[in-house]
Order: C-alpha cells, then structure tokens, then sequence
C-alpha cells in the first residue's frame, strides 16, 4: 500500500515535531517576528506543536525507509517558528477562530483510511475522498469543495489530538487561508510545508480554473470563489504547490525570483550560489557547469598522457641504459678473452718446453701433470698478470665464482660476469673445433655449467585409446630417449607424433592409456619433474607484446631456482640469446597478428628459447623447425645440440629435414600410420636396418625424404608393403604382435586407428549414441578436474619461486603490457566521454523519478563498456597462459596480478564518466556519491567479465557480454508481480543494486516538499534509504564472488 504509507506522512506532518523544540524556537524567534507577540498565535502555535506527543512513537518508525533522520527532516519541513506570520494573518482573518478549522488527528486518520482505499480503486488523491459526517451525499457544504474550510462551533472545544472523533465543521466556511492546503471532502486546514508556495487562487475566466491550482469553483454556486491551495501530494500531482523553477520561497506565502549568479531548483526555499565559471541567468533553475566538465576532462587527459608518457619514458630510457652497460660489458669481457687467450698459450708453450726438458726419471705421472697444468690456467684465468702461480685448489674456485655471482647487483657487474662466461664457452666451442694445444686450451677457458639432473624415458608397448572408441593413436610403442641425445621423431601426417609427445609428457588427456612409461627406471609420473620438463608447443605461443629479452627474463625468473642469484639467471637468458642468434632483435617486441614484430623464424626461436632458459633436463619440441630456413634450422639445431652435451635429453618432431640436419640427430624414431614403430634406433644405423630389409636409398635422395615417401606409400619401387613395416621392426626386435594385426582376413584398416564394431555394423540407435557420447565427455572432464587434486611427489630437486614472488614478476609484466596498450586503453576512455556527453545531453535527470531513467541508460552503457574493455584482460592471451600453467606457473600469481593493474582503470574510468555525464547534466546527488556507485559497478561487472571471457571463447564473451547488461537492467525497471519470478530475479541482478544506490543517492538530496515524492518513488520501487551502503556493499561482495568464480574456472577449466 504505497500510498497509504505516503500519506501516513501527513500525520507526521501536522503532528511530529518535538513540541519543547517548536516551543523554544517560537520564543527565541519573537523578538525578531512581530506577529509571533500575538498571544494568541502563541497559543494557537503551542497547541499545533503538542499533537507530537501523539504519533511520534507509532508513526515515525513507519517512514523510516525514507527518511534518516525523521526529526530533522520533519523540523527542516515544517519548523515555522522563524516566521508566523502566514499563521497570525490567518488567525486575524478568522477572528483568532484558527483552532476551530485546523484537521484533527481523528480527520488525519480519515484522511489516510480514504486515500488508501482509493488506490485500491484506481482514484487519483486530490478528485476523491468518501463521504464523512461533514461532506456527504445529504450534507455537501461549500468547505467540502478544494480549497475551502469550515469552523466547528464556537461552543465546541476542539481537540486536535483526538484520533476518535471528527469534530463538525460546517459553518463559517470560508476558503483556506494562505499557506495552508485544504483537501477535497474534508472541512479542515493542513499547512503547507517549506518549499512550498500556497498563494490564494485566482478565477481564470478563460479556462474558468483556479489559477495556479487545477480545480474549478462549483458550478451555479454565484458566492463561492476561488480558494487556496487543494492538495499535497507528489510532484506529479501537485506541482502547483511546489515553489517554480527559476523562484526561491523563504515561506509559504512568499515567491521571489532567483538573482543573476545564482539557481533555484524546483522547491527551493533559498538561492544557491553558482560555481565561479558556471553561467547562471535571472531565473536560472540549474547551473550551467559544462565549463568544470570540459576542465575536469582535459585536466583527467593531460594526467594520463603525462603518467603514460613519462612511464613509457623510463622504461624506454631503463632499456636504452641497460643496453648501453650491456654492450660495455661484452665489449669488456672480448678484451678480457683475448688477453686470457695470448697468456694461455704463451704460459702453455713454456710449460710444455719445462715438461720436455726434464729427464725422463722426473717427469710427473700424467694426471698429476694435467692437474698442475690446469691449475696454473685457473689461475691465469683470474690474473692474467700473474703467470708463476701453480698450485690452486678447484674446489674453492668454484665456491668463490658461485659467491661472487651472488654479490653481483649492480647491472654493469653482472652483465660484465655474464659475457665473461659466455666468452670462455665461445672459446671452448673454439677449442672443440681446432685442437691445438686442446688440453692447455681447455684448462685455460673451461666454462663452469651447473650439473642438471638426468631423465631417461623408457616406454614398453605404449598404446593409446580414445575413450569410447576403439580407435588407437599411438600403439605397441617401445623404446627409450636417453639423455645426452638428440631424438628425432619423424613420420607421415596423422602417424601420432605429436600423440607421441603428448603421451611421454603426461598431457595426453581424453585417451585410455596402456603400456608403462618408466622414468630413470621407475614409474614415476611426469608431473613429478614438471618443474624440469620443457614443452615446446607446435605453435609459436609467446606474448606479442613483449620484447624478446622480456619474454626469455620473464621465464627464467619463474622457473629457474628461486635460490639462484640475478647474475647466474642473466647468464642463462643471456647464453640463450647468444646461441639462438637474437642479439640484434633481442630488444624488438615480437608482435601480433595486428602489429608486425620480429620475422616468423625469430617468432620459432624465441619460442624454443622460453624453454631453453629455464635449464631443462628433459626437452621435448613439437616441429620446431617447421616454416625455419636451412641456416635457422641448422642454427636452432646447433643450440639443441649444446643443451644436449650439458646432459639434456633432447626429444623433437621434425618433417624432412635436409641430410645436414637429419646427421646431426642422434636418434630417430620413425611412425608409421596407426601410431606404430616402423624404426627406433640410432640415426647411424638407420640405413643398415632398412638395407636389410630390402629398402635401400638411392643416390643423391635424402635418406629421410625416402622413408617417410614409403609410409605414405608413395614410393613403391622397394617391392615393400608399407603396412608391413611395423611388423618388421617388431619382429626384428622380438617384440609381441598383437593379435589383430597377426590375423590377415582382418581389414588393413583395423591396425591403422579405425573404428570398428564386433558385428562389422552399428545398429545402435542416435539416442544410445549421443547417450555414450555424453558420458565419454563427462569421463574426460572428470579426468581433467581430478588430475588438479591429485598433488604428486615432486622428483625434480627445483624449488622454484613461489606464488608471491611470481606475483611481483606478474605484476611488472602485465603493467609493461598495459602501458604499451595505451591507445587502445585511450579508445576505451574516449568511449566513455562519447557515452557520458550522450547520455548526459539526452537522459535528463528528472526529479518526478529522482533521475531514474538516466542512470538506467548510464548502468546498460557503463556496464557494457566496462565489460568489454575488461574481457580483454584474459581473452588476448589464453593461449600463452596455458603454455605457463602447464609448466608449473601460478595461476594464483597470473589472475591477481592481472586484477590488480586493472584496478587502476576501475578508479580512472568513473571520473572520465563523470567529467561528461555529471557535468552536462547535474543532479542533485553529490559527485562523489555518483563516482563510488560507479566504482562499485565497474568492480562488480569486471568481475563478471572476468569469468565470461575464461569459460567462454572471445565471440561468445564479447555476446553474452552485450546482451546481459540490458537483460538484466531492464528486468530491474520492472514492477514487482505477485506471482512472478521478476521480484527474485531483481533482488539477485546487480543493475537494481546499482539503480538503487544511484536513485537513493539522488532522492536524499530531495527535502521539505518533496517529501511525499521521495517516499512515493521509494516506496513504489521498494526501496529503504537505509540501505544505500547495503547496496554498494552487495556490488563489491558480487565483484569478489565472480572473482572467486573466475579464479575458480581459470584453475579447473581444462582448455579444449
């Protein structure tokens, strides 16, 4: 019953003012207010007040949902004490017969039981009131009509705090005095509150209404003229009482325009002064304050290009140093080696002269004279000054260098110790290929590598199955990858070798595995040395907006061991540079598919490189070389090699590689169709194998090309069956055959990953079908979710960094990230002036509905816009977070580092609204209350945006993204139906918790004579004022909880 609740005001209105409080300020105010010396008046105004202690304790409580504090509002309201005149005016003109026409708390009542029955039946409050004791069908005096008012006898004694009886008034009708209203049907006054303006009407004889009032005298009644005012209601249906636009009303009875350089709103009992560069006209009814929008917008766009520019001025400036003191080092540490070089050789040719010249009876044993000699080169090594030394302990040495990198800090000291190492590797390399004087040469220039932990792979008679299906991938597979080796695996498209890599690595999810895969000679699972397997993917998934040194720092920093120093980690990002040749493009942002960057070869290096810097034991390369050029191969090949003479067990997908690169394999595993093993051995001996059974190369064919030829049954020319070629190995190396493929009536097709059926036909029905199809799905999810909870041993020895410590990584990443996205951020911005300035122009804040409308179009843009320029966060780099996660990166690290750089634009983007929305259309709410409901929002849809954008691909994203923001909003305009799930669905949508904090914002603003319209519009929408925070509250805790919901789907949420 909303008007029942409305008009229940009334009551207050008349009767809820603290009587003590009205009576002190009556007699404070009488030396300053002459009419208020009337004793009369003065009884006349006690009497008024004392009807408080009537309603106070029922009634106030009852209004609370649209008013804070009921005391203060209601003195603000209707506190006349600081001028009685309308009320001494209105006594003298009735003979100080006041008391006898004022309503009674009984007349109050009626008045409340009558409207509220009327809204039942669908009456409008000022045209219908039912009949009482004074106006009724029989009795119809001229004080039942709006306007007018009647007195109770004078020898009746009224009691205005009686809630029994209505007293009878039905003589001296005479109309409502100025200042007060007078309701239709009812013979008695009510006064009209501040802000109000009840001037006595004027008949227009044009339109025959009261003028400023929307009623019309009775006609035929020649005596009856126009009274005063008729009703108070809402503004939409009194707004002839409230005080115009444009005027201000120090009372009830007075109207006074408003003065240039100031506005009067609606209802205004003062003029408000304007803002210094605001315009304000005579009769201004708001500010013109475009003026601070334009300012605030410019001063918001000079902040930005300032913060971004000088940002991207210190990192461009940090880079250009760092360059600098890197090119210094490397120059330094060429010097250095070329020094060392002369010394070794000149020490080496007078240490062998000494050696060669004693007697044969002297001369040491050789280890010992080996030992002597590397010793003196060690110690030429650190001083090349001093060429005498002989005797050094290793073991210290090392100690020493390992100390020393660790109190390496400043950037020039460890790039110097960095290209120091990096020399004395070139100069082994060197020694390796020109053996003079190899052993001096060695013990002068050795390299110090850190031992890496040894992974042998074994797999026996491996087979993979698709789940549901009888179809296998990879079958009967037996052999190992050693460590120290280059393997490749080579076979013709669809043979399983990348099912083959997939299953050694662990990540062959969906499929029945059979067979054993032994680590070291245990069964171990792959997840256990996780932390030292590299995965090169097909694929050249790296972070585009990243330079190639940032991509290859990035990873070694979260996965080398945390306890390695900053020196030994820019020693190995900086070997990796070196021996994939990325020196000249190591400061060039790789690039995307819309902004060009480095060649799609250095793309390929870069991407063997981000597993290279994290000094794997195990590498496994799915077609590395894939689109590369002979040199870059043989160049990629080269590095390959090397991290394989550091014990590396090296494992990779070639397609025909040319001879120079297939002679540089150690082993070669070749495929056939079906995923089974036509040939695992040595590279060497490949040849002789298939000589033997009878295929043999011809000359000047590449040895590869000609094989892989023969799987796919191109090249027939040997005489041999390709599909017999598994067989073969298998019964070459006595390996078991299968059943299947030992029965020869079986379709050849068996044996090669076809389905088939026991009764060579599937009769199943569609429902049986998608019934399997189903549940082999929720086989495959289940393995995925259960493989995050199954925590297995971690065999690795690596204690890399750890959730914080990748947090901080994260966290300068994704800023690097955000500041080189600047103009796109700049779109986003721009938008939003775009949307604020239309909204702002179009969407009048209107005080009928507290600017309702407004802020439901702002919520729909604002949402929309907040949710597309936040998917962005985790839709442009899926792929490259997987690449990581796989690898053992925190997800926990990745999500909140993300989420907290773009905290910086939840608190930007509601003031770049603001600077549009709020300043080409003001309301009466302040700026800040409209600035935290959007804070509040923004962080609640960027949460929500956050879990589309990871469960749901980019163009479902982007139109889920689109329509719930409009859904959703219109679903909370809607009036609550019994019976309906529209009142469910609004209390859990978060557009209603943001229209109500905006709305109760904007309606607190509204005092005095909007009363009755603020507890309208809150009551109508069901709304409390109390509940404002409760709101903001409620978006922040939604924010938080699809936060938890993405976190949720960012770490169980297997990609497809």
């Amino acid at each position: 019953m909303i008007k029942t609740q409305i008009f229940a005001v009334l009551v207050i209105i008349v009767m809820g003012i603290p009587w003590l409080e009205r009576t002190n300020r009556f007699a404070n105010a009488q030396q300053n207010n002459p009419a208020s010396s009337d004793p009369l008046t003065k009884s006349i105004f006690t009497q008024f007040n004392a009807m408080a202690l009537l309603f106070h304790q029922d009634d106030v409580n009852d209004l609370s949902f649209c008013m804070k504090n009921i005391t203060e509002e209601w003195n603000e309201a209707f506190d006349f004490s600081h001028d009685t005149r309308f009320l001494a005016n209105c006594i003298q003109k009735n003979n100080g017969n006041l008391a006898q026409r004022l309503c009674t708390a009984a007349d109050i009542k009626f008045y409340i039981s009558t409207i509220s029955e009327a809204e039942k039946q669908g009456f409008k409050t000022s045209s219908y009131v039912k009949g009482n004791k004074n106006c009724n069908l029989t009795s119809w005096v001229s004080g039942c009509e709006p306007g007018w008012s009647c007195a109770a006898p004078k020898d009746v004694q009224v009691d205005l705090t009686n809630k029994e009886d209505m007293p009878y008034r039905t003589s001296n009708c005479e109309p409502c005095c100025e200042g007060f209203f007078c309701p239709t049907g009812l013979t008695c006054m009510i006064p009209c509150p501040s802000g109000s303006y009840c001037p006595l009407a004027q008949l227009n004889p044009q339109t025959n209404i009261c003028d400023p009032y929307r009623y019309q005298p009775p006609p035929g009644a020649t005596n009856h003229t126009c009274g005063g005012a008729d009703v108070w209601a809402d503004v939409t249906s009194s707004r002839e009482v409230f005080c115009p636009g444009g005027y201000f009303c120090p009372s009830s009875v007075e109207k006074h325009s408003c003065e240039p350089g100031h506005y009067c709103r609606l209802g205004s009992t003062y003029e408000t002064e304007c803002f210094q560069f605001a315009t304000c006209n005579r009769g201004s009814v708001n500010q013109n304050i475009t003026a601070y929008g334009i300012m605030t917008c410019a001063g918001l766009i000079l902040l930005l290009l300032i913060f971004y520019n000088c940002t991207d001025q210190v990192i461009t400036t940090r880079e250009k140093r760092k360059a600098k003191s890197r090119e210094a080092a490397a120059q330094s540490a060429k010097e250095l080696a070329q020094e060392r070089w002369r010394s070794a050789k000149e020490t080496a040719k007078r240490g062998l002269s000494r050696t060669f010249s004693r007697k044969k009876s002297s001369m040491p044993e050789p280890s010992q004279g080996a030992t002597s000699s590397k010793e003196e080169m060690h110690d030429i090594e650190e001083d090349p000054e001093d060429r005498d030394t002989v005797s050094v302990d290793i073991e210290a040495k090392k100690a020493k260098k390992e100390l020393k990198a660790k109190k390496l800090h400043t950037r020039s000291e460890i790039f110097k110790y960095a290209y120091g190492q990096i020399e004395k590797e070139k100069a082994m390399e060197q020694e390796q290929a020109d053996l003079t004087f190899s052993g001096v040469i060695s013990m002068a220039t050795e390299a110090s590598y850190r031992s890496r932990p040894k992974i042998e792979v074994s797999f026996e008679d491996l087979t993979l199955t698709l789940k549901g299906t009888k179809k296998h991938l990879l079958r009967s597979v037996s052999g190992k990858i050693s460590p120290g080796h280059v393997s490749a695996v080579m076979g013709p498209s669809g043979a399983g070798k990348t099912t083959f890599l997939s299953a050694l690595t662990g990540k062959a999810r969906g499929c029945t595995v059979n067979g054993s895969i032994l680590i070291n000679g245990k069964r171990e699972s792959m997840n256990s040395y996780k932390r030292i397997i590299g995965f090169v993917p097909q694929d050249d998934i790296v972070h585009g907006d990243l330079t190639v040194e940032e991509n290859l720092w990035f990873s070694a920093r979260c996965r080398l061991p945390a306890k390695l120093s900053r020196a030994e980690k820019v020693l190995v990002v900086e070997r990796t540079i070196e021996s994939l040749g990325l020196q000249h493009v190591r400061d060039s942002l790789v690039g995307t598919v819309e902004k060009r960057g480095i060649s799609g070869g250095q793309r390929k290096r870069v991407n063997v490189g981000l597993e290279m810097v994290m000094e794997p034991s195990l590498l496994i390369l799915d077609e590395p070389t894939s689109g590369l050029d002979s040199s870059s191969s043989q160049l990629l090949l080269k590095a390959l090699r090397r991290e394989a003479h550091e014990g590396v067990n090296v494992c990779m997908v070639v397609h025909q590689p040319s001879y120079s690169l297939f002679r540089m394999f150690d082993d070669l595993i070749l495929l056939a169709k079906g995923g089974l093993v036509a040939y695992l051995g040595p590279v060497s001996q490949v040849e002789e194998y298939f000589s033997g059974i009878g295929i043999h190369v011809p000359e000047r064919v590449n040895p590869p090309d000609h094989y892989i030829d023969i799987l796919e049954g191109i090249n027939t020319t040997s005489g041999v069956n390709y599909k017999d070629l598994p067989l073969k190995w298998m019964t070459h190396n006595g390996y078991p055959i299968p059943p299947d493929m030992q029965d020869p009536d079986l379709k050849p097709e068996s044996s090669h990953g076809s389905t088939s059926t026991v009764g060579g036909h599937d009769d199943r029905s569609f429902v049986t079908e998608l019934w399997q199809e189903f549940k082999d799905i929720i086989h495959m999810k289940n393995d995925s979710f259960l493989s995050y909870f199954l925590r297995r041993k971690d065999l690795s020895n690596r204690i890399t960094p750890g959730a914080v410590q990748q947090y901080r990584f994260f966290l300068g990443r994704v800023a690097k990230q955000r500041i080189r996205e600047a103009r796109l951020q700049a779109v986003d911005l721009v938008l939003l002036l775009i949307a604020g300035i239309s909204l702002g122009t179009l969407a009048k804040v209107s005080d009928e509905n507290f600017g309702a409308v407004g802020y439901t179009y702002t919520i729909i843009a604002y949402s929309l816009l907040g949710k597309i320029s936040a998917m962005r966060s985790f839709t442009s780099d899926k792929l490259q977070f997987w690449r990581e996660r796989s690898s053992g990166m925190s997800c926990f690290a990745y999500f909140f580092s993300k989420d907290t750089i773009d905290q910086f634009s939840t608190i930007i983007k509601p003031a770049v609204y603001l600077c549009t929305f709020y300043y080409f259309n003001p309301p009466r709410s302040s700026l800040l209350d409209n600035y935290v409901v959007l804070l509040c929002l923004l962080y609640c849809v960027s949460g929500f945006a956050y879990a589309l954008a990871i469960y749901l691909d980019a163009g479902a994203a982007q139109l889920w993204s689109v329509l719930l923001p409009v859904v959703l909003t219109l679903i909370s305009t809607q009036n609550d139906e019994k019976g309906s799930i529209i009142p469910l669905l609004k209390k859990l949508s978060y557009p209603s918790w943001a229209l109500e904090a905006f709305v109760l914002a904007n309606a607190e603003r509204y005092r005095a004579v909007w009363l009755l319209t603020r507890c309208a519009a809150i009551a109508k929408r069901g709304y409390d004022l109390r509940d404002w925070n409760f709101c903001l509250i409620r978006l922040l805790l939604a924010g938080l909880g699809f936060r938890a919901l993405a976190l949720f789907l960012l770490v169980f949420c297997q990609k497809k």
